[in-house]
This record gives structure tokens, C-alpha cells and sequence, in this order.
């Protein structure tokens, strides 16, 4: 299945979630994230704030505050993503395609240790990514090699296999959950 079809029956099946299945699945891969061994290492959580029907991240992100880490969520400056980091999880605004994005333009997050994690539209046992079609994160990854990867996702976004492009940037790892 190409991308562009790949990308349209996934967002079929995400505008199908309910408010309390898009939670619920969202609560248990908190979980699984809080134990796995990448989040328990990092000392930063370069995240994402979610949008549409995307798991939900924020009180993922709320929690790794409270568990001493500092937060960065990215923002877009016409082609180019940036991390910002982002101490008050309120003080954000719809940016891009109306994603929620900091108001403030910095400070720029700079700790390329930073366990990142990363948005995506499909993915597979290998960590083969699709993502939504912008390239943001193939880019900045290309600029900040080396980070720990990590997704979350629900149980019908996790193929068998996943063909991708050479400048497609895999995860190391992925939690997904059946909804």
C-alpha cells in the first residue's frame, strides 16, 4: 500500500476513536512508558502535544516533570522544526495546521541526549516509521543524530511490515496498545 492510502485508511480508523478509547488506550501506554527503561534513563523527554486523535501526551509529559525531567515540544518555523523547551504545559497555542505548539520562541532545547517521542501514522516491529507527510522530524533527526527513539501508538497503526524511504528515520522502540 503506498503512503498517500496508507495515510487515509489509518485517519479513517483514528476519526472512528471515541473520547474514551482515544484515553483509555492513552492511560495504559502512560503506563508502559513510565516503566520502559528509555524514560526511566532520561534526564529530558523531547515530546509532542497532541492533536486530533493522537494518543495523549500531555499528562505523559505533565508526569515526567513531576518525575524531575525537563520537557521540550516542537515548534515550526515554516519548513524547519525547532524543540522549545516548555516548563508551563498551558502556555502553548494552535500553530501549523493548528497543532498545538509553545508561544514562547525559546529557549531552544539542547540536550541531545533527550529521549524523543516521536508521532507517526503507522510503524512496525522493526521501528519502521511512516509519518504524516511533512518530513519535520526526518529533518531535525538528520541535524541531532543519536537520541533514543520511541513511539506510541495504537494496535491498528502497528503493521506487519512497513516499507519506508531512505530518509525515513526509524524508532528504537515501540509501545503500542490495542484500543
Amino acid at each position: 500500500m503506498d503512503k498517500k492510502a496508507l495515510r487515509a485508511e489509518i485517519a479513517k480508523k483514528k476519526r472512528a476513536l471515541t473520547p474514551e478509547q482515544i484515553a483509555g488506550c492513552s492511560a495504559r501506554l502512560a503506563e508502559r512508558l513510565y516503566a520502559h527503561p528509555a524514560y526511566q534513563k532520561a534526564k529530558s523527554i523531547y515530546g509532542y502535544l497532541p492533536y486530533n486523535q493522537e494518543v495523549r501526551t500531555t499528562p505523559m509529559l505533565e508526569r515526567a516533570q513531576r518525575d524531575g525531567k525537563r520537557v521540550a515540544v516542537p515548534k515550526v518555523y515554516g519548513d524547519i522544526m525547532r524543540f522549545l523547551w516548555l516548563d508551563d504545559l498551558t502556555a502553548v497555542a494552535p500553530g501549523g495546521w493548528d497543532i498545538p505548539e509553545p508561544i514562547a520562541d525559546g529557549p531552544e532545547a539542547d540536550d541531545e541526549t533527550a529521549l524523543i517521542l516521536m508521532p507517526g501514522l503507522a510503524f512496525d516491529p522493526a521501528g519502521r516509521r511512516c509519518g504524516y507527510g511533512g518530513g519535520f522530524y526526518d529533518k531535525w533527526l538528520a541535524e541531532h543524530p543519536g537520541h533514543p527513539l520511541l513511539a506510541l501508538c495504537y494496535g491498528f497503526q502497528m503493521l506487519e511490515r512497513l516499507d519506508t524511504d531512505p530518509h525515513d528515520v526509524p524508532v528504537d522502540f515501540v509501545i503500542s496498545e490495542d484500543i
